[in-house]
């Protein structure tokens, strides 16, 4: 699920200093439209409100886990299955489907071992350089992979030579990250040492009329509701049209919406019960639960946490009370969510660890650094998976750690000075997760 690739969300840039200081506050649409107007008018002085106290895991409770379909609580077991059968559900034309898009249904980029996995279908994005000035590809550095038509599928322009993949990600456990409180991610961020300090994005929340939130969703954090990551997901990997996202993507800037022959049906193509069905689903699945845990593991984890892997891959955070407004105060944090804890083995914030993939969160001046800044990839689920990184291309966990430089480069280092021994005992714990 992706950033909308046609009207750029105003949002702030929280950078690698203390407390809430604005480092950017402007977003350009390449296009003009509705949404892009009201993304005008976002300000996000309502940032952590609510929110502003950090959780402690001292006195929560263990998240629940397993991949087993089960409800973690959020909903009955019933609306789970319901809910889970429109995530599933294959989309066509009648339904809205494109007419660019890359997916006929959310659990076909969302499925490994059950229905909310990780998968290796990858997304394509593109766009090009000039004058040190990141551009998109025409209409938007999302590259569409399919079309309900052969005239209007999407092809990489010659001139964008920033070119990347972006993998699906996993969403078991989601909604325990959304009912992790802002103050909780700023107090992460705040703790890590100077050189590595990540990068907090403060977003809208589209159902809120734009209030704002720390961002945790998406390779660039670029949603702090799954609600807004759904709507977003569903007009840019599936071409539906909703009232958060109520206008069509462009096949490379062409109009091929409704009133084309490209588009039998009109906007929105979902009134808004499909993504209300999708958040839910997401909400209550389990976190993801972990592989046997031997002497050899424990002596990896440990030697995870001495050489500096888990300033950025947070082992565990505690989830928000209760009761406790999130989301603009659309949604209050129920008892199966909160005073929580989750082991999701990343902080959500954007480093650079020298593996960007080279386009920012949005094309301006302001957020120029996070063209090489990345989420940190949560580890959680890390033994389903064997495509890894944010475009799916290191295929060993030795790989990808060798990837790891700039703000990681340290703990890169301290990793390759270990013996083979301390090695395997790491990657057992990894396997583990």
């Amino acid at each position: 699920m992706r950033t909308k690739k046609k009207d750029a969300a105003i949002v702030t840039l929280i950078g690698l200093s203390f407390g809430l200081a604005t480092v950017g506050l402007i977003a350009q649409s390449q296009s003009s439209s509705k949404f892009q107007q009201r993304m005008q008018n976002f300000h996000p002085s309502t940032v952590a409100n609510a929110e502003s106290s950090a959780s402690l895991t001292s006195g929560a409770a263990e998240a629940p886990t397993g991949f087993d379909n089960v409800t973690n609580g959020f909903i009955d077991q019933a609306t789970f299955d319901s809910d889970k059968t429109v995530f599933e559900k294959v989309e066509t034309i009648q339904d809205g489907l494109g007419p660019t898009y890359n997916a006929q249904s959310c659990r076909e980029c969302h499925q490994n071992v059950v229905t909310g996995g990780a998968s290796q279908v990858a997304e394509q994005r593109a766009g090009h350089v000039a004058s040190g000035v990141f551009y998109n590809s025409l209409g938007g550095s999302l590259i569409e992979s399919r079309a309900t038509n052969p005239e209007i599928v999407e092809h990489t322009a010659a001139q964008d030579e920033v070119r990347t993949f972006r993998i699906s990600t996993n969403i078991l456990g989601a909604g325990f990250v959304e009912a992790v409180a802002d103050g909780t991610l700023l107090s992460i961020r705040d703790s890590q040492p100077a050189a590595m300090r990540g990068t907090a994005l403060v977003v809208p929340i589209l159902e809120a009329n734009d209030q704002s939130r720390v961002g945790r969703f998406g390779w660039k954090s670029q949603h702090g509701s799954l609600q807004s990551f759904a709507a977003d997901a569903y007009v840019n990997e599936m071409g539906i049209t909703n009232p958060l996202f109520p206008e069509e993507n462009t096949s490379g800037g062409r109009y091929v919406g409704y009133g084309t022959s490209y588009d039998p049906v009109p906007e929105p193509e979902d009134n808004g019960g499909d993504i209300t069905a999708f958040s839910d689903f997401m909400r209550a699945t389990k976190a993801p639960s972990r592989g046997p845990i031997t002497p050899d593991v424990q002596t990896g984890d440990a030697i995870f946490n001495k050489i500096g892997c888990s300033v950025c891959h947070v082992s565990s955070i505690a989830t928000a009370k209760a009761g406790t407004k999130i989301n603009g105060g659309t949604l209050t944090v129920s008892a199966a969510l909160g005073n929580k804890i989750i082991h999701p083995y990343s902080d959500f914030l954007l480093h650079n660890i020298g593996s960007g993939d080279g386009i920012p969160f949005l094309p301006t001046a302001e957020f120029a650094s996070t063209a090489n800044q990345i989420r940190t990839a949560p580890l959680w689920a890390l033994r389903t998976r064997n495509r890894l990184m944010h475009d799916g291309l290191s295929l060993t966990k030795e790989d990808a750690i060798k990837r790891h430089t700039g703000q990681a480069d340290t703990v890169r280092q301290r990793f390759n000075a270990l013996t083979s021994a301390q090695k395997t005992s790491l990657m057992a714990f990894l396997d583990s997760l």
